[in-house]
């Protein structure tokens, strides 16, 4: 950006005067010093922690979170190993570790001063999530209560993460960094003297894995839960770092305005915020539970750093960042600190006043205010641009007299019409790279190699950018009388404009994530308003100058958005689906993100010689790219580091027919995650039956038959695949008893049933034609709402011997008194039963390469027709 004091000077050329252009080779050297700031701002700011506070330096800072205590802590959770809700591991050895981890907080703590009541709760109940009818029986919680004996007040603060985890993983991050966090906290609140103004309620969750079933349980059924009016929910997607404040609320702005106060080390968006709640982010959180089912509001925080480990053996000790201890231990304890003490918690609705725009300036500082305040900031920081793009351009008339007018706003107008054209060419040929990638089986290759982003996606769009307006200036350059200077300021004011459309449209669409144009176009406003002052004093705007010094914080601010939302996004794209199209997605945040800073320094570029040239270098970037991708340095996964995913299941099936026949088959059920199926059809998958196996399944059972495990699966069964095996041995057989069957009158019938399995069971259920189901015994939500059949329940039963009794009601014709009325489906999980794998599931396992990963387990399926 050196380049910017350069003076203008001006030659006579066939009567005309023409700026003089910087050498060619200025042009690397700007784009250099771009890179560079990104890299001495953006990166150190992003993985910035603080020092880690240790056991012996305690007594010199009281009150503070000591880190090191909680990284102790994680090593002996870690050391337990996987923890399914259900398991010995999650119900005893974890749940254990707890009770001593919280006795030594009460002996220690000051017994003057608080009283600390721990429990133990076991819940069962039922409700609807993800397209399921749930219930459970017996899943385990562990509660803390921590209330200041001079400060009795029945309102409670409620603090949630979860102990248990997902198949074969020892769920460090996910989420027992949390959990230990929570633990140091408690630990700091119980032997401080500060006030604690309402009682804190620590609730160590233990079935979030499995369905969100334990915030149910809690929020639900526990005594303490009608008196908890707020929440502070801390989970992960990844291996620690800093964690985001990515939900709040909703409709209570007084949360972010306390987190804004309390947390050191701010990392937060409501971009994040409408991205997740938009099911761009293939995860959830208990947030939902305790909003949905016990109207509590809150804040929802969690780590999302090298997201390629979530749900897997690699989320361990080893891989979580070191610095994440203190840096979250800072955010939450004064955060839990500042809500205990809130007097909003006495009456909460009585502080709802719609939604927040909230987010951080880089880790810096951090801004937080209401929806309609964003309404009015955005409003007037646009207006305000216009108004002052309107004066610039005017006072571009003052070189060449009043009769200059009209023919400069008619340039300008001509301007404006190829930029916006320029924008939305180079928005199409970004998108339409990401759809040659994906339709030539090339997508996901910076799946790991995050830099083949830049040549793929990040050049496709600045080459459009810069070169369109370059061929512009070219052609018109001796057919006007305007100076470089102004043609450059002109497609920036043009560039503004189309960003003052953009805030407006989100604005009006009460997109709240309207706030990110604004921020452009706030300090591109101020750039103007520096040049027309400096124009009408000193006659002369320093244009370039004054224009790159207002734009070093923007740029920081949205290249800063822009890795924190890759480095977040990318991994989560090798989970999404078989069905996604994750190269488009990218293409389209890389738009978003991008067009907000090119338009502003793009455009300097033209100072330069031979700008066709040099914009043209981004374009032959973008096919070599796309060359790479095609050999090995494009291959996006890497063994341990980022691996490619897959559901196995070794499945045994037994279909009851209608005519009293039995089949029966077995086989290994193969459920890709990704969108590059292929990569393993011609070695581990070469005896795969082919694609059209399940067709007839499909016609003939629900949920063509197959174990699944997910709503999601149903919507990717046709990339699923199957090969024959033989059948694995089940340490429970499906034991299902028809307890009655009785006619409701002419038209009704009534089965009940009692199911002895595995823990953890799906359901099918699949009138007949004609047939209808009027009530069952599993939450009622889908027959309330009119749902197409077949239905879908989910079970999970932990530590406990009774069956599971269930029953079904079904309205028929009256002519039809001998059934057949609908198809029953039992499907049991065995997910942390590996001593019960076969050596043929063993051996075809060992079959996978190294740069995959298996979630794997065995099941069996049994369907009938009643």
């Amino acid at each position: 950006m050196s380049f910017s004091a350069v003076d203008i000077t001006t030659e006579k050329d066939g009567g005309k005067s023409r700026d003089k252009k910087w050498p060619w080779y200025g042009a690397p050297i700007y784009a250099a010093i771009c890179f560079a700031l990104f890299y001495v701002s953006v990166l150190p700011s992003f993985y910035s922690y603080p020092d880690m506070l240790y056991q012996r330096d305690e007594a010199q800072h009281p009150d503070e979170f000591i880190g090191e205590r909680s990284m102790k802590q994680l090593a002996e959770y870690a050391s337990i190993g996987n923890k399914m809700s259900g398991s010995i591991a999650n119900e005893v050895h974890t749940v254990n570790f707890l009770l001593r981890e919280l006795q030594k907080i009460v002996d220690e703590s000051r017994t003057d001063l608080y009283d600390i009541e721990v429990e133990k709760q076991y819940s069962s109940g039922s409700f609807y999530l993800w397209g399921m009818a749930m219930t459970y029986t017996n899943l385990s919680n562990v509660v803390v209560r921590i209330t200041q004996k001079s400060q009795q007040n029945d309102n409670y603060l409620l603090v949630n993460s979860h102990y248990d985890s997902e198949v074969g993983t020892p769920a460090v991050s996910d989420d027992g960094v949390m959990v230990v966090i929570m633990l140091e906290a408690l630990r700091v609140i119980s032997r401080s003297e500060k006030t604690l103004a309402h009682p804190v309620v620590f609730l160590f969750n233990g079935a979030e894995e499995a369905c969100m079933l334990g915030s149910h349980g809690f929020i639900t059924q526990h005594r303490w839960a009608a008196n908890c009016k707020a929440l502070v929910n801390l989970d992960s997607a990844g291996a620690g770092g800093r964690e985001i404040l990515f939900q709040t609320g909703p409709n209570h702005p007084w949360l972010a305005k306390y987190y804004h106060q309390s947390a050191a080390h701010p990392f937060a968006n409501s971009m994040a915020e409408e991205l997740f709640q938009n099911n761009f982010i293939p995860s959830d959180t208990d947030f939902r539970v305790f909003r949905d089912y016990g109207n509590v509001p809150g804040l929802d925080m969690a780590h999302a750093l090298n997201g390629y480990v979530y749900h897997t053996k690699y989320d361990n000790f080893k891989n979580i960042e070191r610095g994440t201890y203190q840096s979250t231990g800072e955010n939450v304890l004064p955060l839990v600190w500042a809500l205990a003490n809130a007097p909003e918690l006495d009456d909460t609705a009585a502080h709802e006043e719609g939604h927040t725009v909230f987010y951080d300036f880089v880790g810096w500082f951090m801004l937080t205010y209401t929806e309609s305040v964003s309404i009015a900031i955005n409003v007037t920081v646009c207006l305000i641009s216009l108004a002052c793009i309107g004066i610039s351009v005017y006072l571009m008339t003052m070189d060449n007299g009043a009769d200059a007018v009209k023919a400069v706003f008619l340039r300008f107008g001509i301007i404006f019409l190829v930029q916006v054209g320029t924008v939305f060419v180079a928005c199409g040929l970004t998108i339409l790279v990401a759809v040659f990638m994906q339709a030539v089986g090339l997508s996901e290759s910076w799946y790991y190699g995050h830099w083949m982003i830049f040549g793929l996606y990040f050049c496709s769009l600045f080459f459009v950018l810069g070169l369109l307006p370059a061929v512009y200036i070219g052609w018109t350059k001796r057919k006007s009388n305007m100076k470089l200077d102004q043609t450059i300021a002109c497609f920036m004011h043009a560039h503004c404009i189309v960003m003052i459309v953009l805030c407006i449209i989100m604005t009006s669409l009460s997109i709240r994530s309207g706030y990110f144009p604004m921020i452009g176009i706030f300090f591109y406003t101020i750039s103007v308003v520096v040049q027309i002052t400096l124009k009408l004093s000193l006659k002369k705007s320093y244009f370039v100058t004054s224009h790159l010094i207002c734009q070093v914080l923007p740029f920081i601010y949205y290249t800063y958005m822009c890795y924190a939302i890759l480095i977040v996004f990318l991994p989560m794209q090798g989970r999404d689906g078989p069905d996604s199209s994750p190269d488009v997605l990218v293409s389209v945040f890389i738009i978003y993100m991008s067009v907000h800073f090119a338009g502003f320094i793009i455009p300097i570029m033209h100072k330069f010689r031979k700008p066709k040239i040099i914009f043209s270098i981004f374009g032959v970037l973008t096919i070599i790219f796309i060359i790479l991708a095609t050999t090995s340095a494009g291959f996006p996964f890497v063994k341990e580091l980022a691996p490619q995913r897959y559901y196995v299941l070794h499945t045994t099936r037994t279909f009851h027919n209608a005519d009293n026949t039995v089949k029966q088959d077995s086989g290994f059920y193969i459920q890709p995650v990704d969108t590059r199926l292929g990569e393993l059809d011609d070695t581990t998958f070469q005896n795969r039956e082919p694609s059209s196996w399940t067709d007839a399944s499909c016609a003939a059972e629900p949920f063509c038959g197959l174990p699944i495990y997910s709503g999601r699966w149903i919507d990717w069964k046709d990339s699923a695949r199957w090969i024959y095996s033989t059948p694995p041995q089940l340490p429970i057989n499906i034991d299902l008893t028809e307890v009655s069957k009785a006619s409701l009158g002419q038209n009704k019938v009534r089965y009940e049933f009692s199911l002895r399995a595995s823990d953890r069971v799906m359901i099918y259920i699949a009138p007949m034609d004609q047939v209808k189901v009027s009530d069952w015994s599993f939450d009622k939500t889908p027959l309330d709402e009119g749902h197409t059949p077949p239905y879908l329940m989910y079970h999970i039963y932990s530590m406990t011997e009774e069956p599971f009794d269930f029953w079904v009601e079904l309205e028929h014709e009256v002519s039809n008194t001998e059934g057949p009325y609908f198809k029953l489906v039992v499907s049991e999980h065995f997910l942390y039963h590996k001593e019960h794998y076969t050596e043929d599931f063993r051996e075809f396992l060992g079959t996978f390469p190294d740069w995959t990963y298996t979630t794997d387990w065995f099941s069996s399926l049994e369907s009938w027709v009643l």
